[in-house]
């Protein structure tokens, strides 16, 4: 056979020309080029586009983010509308201010990123008992976040260059005094006021609705009175917990696990020791740094000589201003918790000894080891326990890979029964009854995944509906994966009229005397405003935003709103289905001045609310210079507090 291609080259080269050419003609390299699509812009900056590949992917890193700090946090509030498009916003915010570091020149070098890592607690974590990084473990935290180590760095990098662009604003915010009293004391004004409600729920007793209103009701709202769609379901859920039930740890491997790590399952070595700092910056000018060095050797001289004076020197002369008071004592620490060069020195010391001078970011260090804490040895039998589940959790992170492929594709190749995969890979098969596409507000039956917004659109798709067959695999967490089946469906139905006659009643009444509430205020609103002295209202309470004597909120809002300048005044406030308020405001009064500490910090929380406004109007002119433009509409808001901190 490759004799015959040999032979033939040119008339198959040919034949390849006479395919692949008329198909770029026909179609054109952005037909090929769609195979590389990332998916509708759905934001643009700077003339560079933010495809739906991009914000999904962001998405998810937030929600994974979400999850791995809170596991309990509700499924319905990650996958909200509102919640991806925090994520957008954010994803915008980011381009916006890269685009203003690239702009302003704005570089982040070597020496600043890597004093940035060394602070890092995640990446200190990595550190081995001997003060190396653990690089398997760095490449792995990298490509959690779907990056190289390199990619990592680079968007360190990034984030701190943009950190920059707004630093100037951040950096610099104050608020005078005068201004914030101003301010302050508008907010934190008082209302004399008198004001009495109208409850709904009073008038209730005086709505008896007729059969023929309460049918009237029912029909012309139905969707109040509709069953959702419901299933009973039966599901299998693969995750490490489901694979450790079926990992055991012999007692051999128990012991050898015990015996090679033994220094680090009881601890890690803690050394105390105090320092003389001459602070000298990477930053600064040879002249300077040689010039400190130079007064570091000094001091070294100086307490080699007599070690009994390293407190009394590094009290007179450490330009530390947190350990100098002390002695330049800095307490007990572990690897990780100092500056590399540092933490070299001090594990490398003796105790009582002092070490040569050390350079490190902050300048030069003369450091003595004052003591040395041994952590205490634990028995097998004490750590047991633990070494057990650390090693069949490491034993189900690596079998789940394998796992999950056997749990996708038994799922999709036996469609009409979840018991062959989970037979095969020892996994519970539950079930839950009347399980609901949009829950009803109640905890769902069985597990948590059963609240996943995924899961509940494959368990209710039309081919799991109308052909019960399994649905796919689905991700509810990270290292989760669930599959279900119906075994019997409900759809949507309005409820017969018989059924929900009590709770029709119900609806209507209250409907009816929020109106009579409503009527009864505006009535006597406009009976008080022509005659004052007809109001009967009770004794008059002052209040404020600090002190609001259990007004209700919006009475309180109205109160302070009120025009000075036009009291008294008669209002009348909507308290929604709370029914109505009319209430007086008699008099507008001056907070009393708060004491001096109070008054600082009220200083202080103003400056700092005025910086972040400052920095907001700052941002938002750089998105109309950078262009920033998104193009998907805002969902409206829902009464679901996101867990996601919007950068706006």
């Amino acid at each position: 056979m490759f004799d015959l291609v040999r032979k033939h080259t040119k008339i198959l080269m040919f034949v390849m020309f006479l395919l692949i050419i008329p198909s770029f003609v026909l179609f054109g390299i952005d037909g090929y080029n769609r195979f590389q699509d990332k998916g509708a812009a759905v934001a643009r900056v700077s003339g560079h586009d933010i495809s739906q590949s991009d914000w999904d992917g962001a998405h998810k890193m937030d929600v994974d983010r979400i999850r791995a700090a809170n596991p309990s946090v509700d499924a319905k509030l990650l996958d909200s509308a509102e919640a991806r498009y925090v994520t957008l916003e954010r994803l915008v915010r980011e381009r916006v201010l890269s685009a203003a570091a690239d702009s302003l020149k704005l570089q982040t070098g070597d020496a600043r990123l890597a004093a940035e890592l060394q602070q890092n607690p995640t990446i200190a974590s990595l550190r081995l008992p001997d003060g190396k990084l653990d690089m398997e473990r760095y490449r792995q935290l990298a490509a959690s976040q779907g990056l190289t180590p390199e990619g990592f760095e680079a968007r360190v990098r990034r984030d701190l260059s943009t950190r920059q662009v707004e630093a100037g604003i951040i950096g610099t915010g104050f608020a005078s005094k005068q201004q914030a009293d101003v301010s302050l004391d508008a907010y934190f004004g008082k209302r004399e006021i008198q004001f009495v409600r109208m409850v709904s729920a009073d008038f209730a007793a005086k709505v008896m609705p007729t059969d023929a209103e309460l049918e009237a009701f029912y029909k012309d709202n139905q969707a109040l009175f509709k069953a959702s769609e419901s299933a009973n379901i039966e599901y299998a859920v693969l995750d490490l917990d489901s694979i450790k039930k079926s990992i055991t740890i012999n007692d051999a491997d128990l012991k050898s696990y015990y015996d090679q790590n033994i220094a680090r399952l009881s601890g890690n070595q803690e050394r105390r020791a105090s320092h003389i700092l001459i602070n000298a910056p990477k930053t600064a000018p040879a002249a300077d740094r040689d010039k400190a060095k130079a007064r570091a050797q000094e001091l070294l001289a100086e307490v080699k000589k007599a070690p009994d004076s390293f407190a009394d020197v590094a009290k007179k002369n450490s330009q530390d201003p947190g350990s100098a008071p002390v002695g330049g004592d800095l307490d007990f620490f572990a690897r990780g918790a100092m500056v590399k060069p540092f933490e070299d020195a001090a594990f490398a010391l003796k105790k009582g000894d002092i070490s040569d001078v050390v350079e490190s970011d902050f300048g030069y260090h003369i450091i003595k080891l004052t003591d040395i804490k041994e952590p205490k040895q634990k028995s097998f039998e004490e750590l047991r326990p633990g070494i057990e589940s650390d090693l069949k959790t490491q034993q189900a992170k690596a079998k789940f890979a394998e796992n999950a492929e056997a749990f996708t594709n038994g799922v999709y190749e036996q469609s009409d029964s979840l018991k062959p995969v989970a037979d095969k890979l020892k996994l519970e098969i539950k079930t839950a009854s009347n399980l609901m596409r949009q829950p009803d507000g109640t905890k769902p039956p069985g597990d948590g995944v059963l609240t996943n917004p995924k899961l509940l659109a494959a368990i209710f798709s039309p081919d799991s509906v109308e052909k019960k067959r399994n649905t796919e695999a689905v991700e509810t967490a990270p290292s989760q994966l669930a599959a279900a089946r119906i075994t019997q469906y409900t759809a949507a139905r309005t409820l017969p009229f018989a059924d929900v006659r009590t709770s029709v009643r119900e609806k209507l009444v209250a409907q009816r005397s929020i109106e009579l509430a409503k009527k009864d205020g505006a009535d006597k609103l406009a009976t008080w405003k022509a005659n004052p002295a007809a109001a009967t209202l009770p004794a008059a309470v002052v209040v404020s935003r600090d002190q609001p004597q259990n007004v209700p909120q919006q009475v309180l809002e109205a109160a302070l709103r009120a025009d000075a300048a036009a009291l008294p005044l008669m209002i009348g406030i909507d308290l929604d289905a709370q029914g109505y308020a009319v209430m007086r405001v008699n008099a507008a009064m001056p907070r009393a001045a708060p004491a001096e500490g109070v008054a600082k910090q009220e200083l202080a929380q103003y400056s700092q609310g005025w910086t972040g406004a400052e920095n907001l109007a700052y941002y938002n002119l750089l998105r109309e210079r950078f262009k920033a433009q998104i193009k998907v509409p805002k969902p409206e808001r829902t009464s679901l507090n996101s867990p996601f901190a919007s950068g706006q």
